[in-house]
């Protein structure tokens, strides 16, 4: 339970009540930690609202989590299509399907939209309540931690969507943390050529390799943006995914990219960025936002259980609830050391 303050409590809740129109209970398999999770423990509240959300009517203290696995126990009027212990992951958004954004289909930035686990209870619990329009159910090929890296997958899917990654791409992703990390993997099932990293870490560079980076480099001890100049025979690469939220690698990612190029911006930082026209206009460059998923977590589960992504290496440590707060957020609030993905056995004792 996370509390204003910011701080974390592991504590007994009441089960949620029967779940309401369009809405199901999912027991939980497994639970991600994301760096907003994080976030809202170091720096919050950042997106979780001190009032109640306008969509959900929950107010702090907050039950956190996003990105799980489970099975439906319960659904409410409207989620005929499902049934109970269906396994499934979500599209955790929480979207009022009325604004001009939702009637467009871009629900991830409805007008006061919102997500499980920052708008309402998330899945750091047994339970959690969810929109039932979110659930994809699971293929028994894709296992239920597998399944659990499925939202942050789906970030890095529409990523490279926004940045019409393809065949023949020249790519550089800013940071292989597990966002970049789940670029890397997007990036190459679209077809990239080639798939540079920049990482100070030499085990989260050793780790990109073994995931298929073309070449990873440290920019403690060289000029990335030379080397993969290079590397591109002297053109630069046709996107960067900046996926740190540090605002200097946002304008060293501008200055980097090709003529014509893109600069998808994943990360979101707490600082701000210098930017100049003339490193925009005469090369007509583009800065482009990109914030969760459109409808890609179906497209996920097809490409886990067809094998074409394996995201299994970023799973580093799996911990109890119980244990969560020193074996998950106490570790990567201090830096993560080693680790990449923290998953929480929702279900262990």
């Amino acid at each position: 339970m996370w509390r204003p303050g910011p701080s974390l409590t592991y504590e007994m809740v009441p089960e949620p009540p029967p779940p309401g129109r369009d809405q199901a209970i999912v027991e939980v398999a497994f639970c991600g930690i994301c760096g907003t999770d994080v976030s809202e423990y170091t720096h919050g509240p950042v997106m979780i609202r001190p009032g109640p959300h306008p969509l959900t009517g929950a107010r702090p203290p907050m039950i956190l989590g996003h990105e799980f696995s489970g099975r439906v126990v319960a659904t409410g009027p409207g989620a005929e299509r499902l049934r109970a212990g269906q396994r499934v992951v979500t599209d955790p958004c929480w979207r009022c399907g009325q604004c001009y954004w939702c009637r467009r289909g871009d629900y991830q930035i409805c007008k006061v939209g919102g997500s499980v686990g920052l708008a309402s209870d998330g899945a750091l619990a047994r339970y959690v309540t969810v929109p039932t329009e979110g659930l994809v159910p699971l293929p028994d090929s894709v296992d239920d931690q597998t399944a659990a890296l499925t939202e942050p997958l789906a970030v890095a899917l529409h990523a490279v969507g926004r940045g019409e990654v393809g065949a023949g791409s020249r790519v550089l992703i800013q940071g292989f943390g597990p966002v970049g990390a789940a670029v890397l993997l997007a990036a190459r099932a679209r077809g990239a050529e080639d798939v540079f990293v920049s990482e100070p870490s030499a085990g989260r560079r050793q780790l990109a390799g073994s995931m298929g980076a073309s070449a990873a480099y440290d920019p403690a001890a060289c000029s990335v943006r030379t080397e993969v100049y290079r590397e591109t025979g002297k053109v630069g690469p046709d996107v960067i995914f900046e996926c740190t939220g540090i605002p200097g690698l946002l304008e060293e990612s501008v200055s980097s990219v090709r003529k014509g190029g893109k600069v998808v911006m994943v990360g979101i930082g707490h600082g701000n960025a210098q930017l100049s026209g003339w490193q925009i206009v005469p090369y007509e460059r583009e800065i482009i936002g990109s914030l969760g998923y459109r409808n890609d977590l179906p497209r996920v589960v097809e490409l886990l259980a067809s094998g074409q992504i394996d995201p299994r290496p970023l799973i580093t440590s799996v911990v109890s609830l119980r244990s969560a707060i020193s074996g998950a957020f106490d570790v990567l609030a201090g830096g993560g050391g080693r680790e990449m993905k923290i998953l929480i056995d929702v279900q262990a004792s």
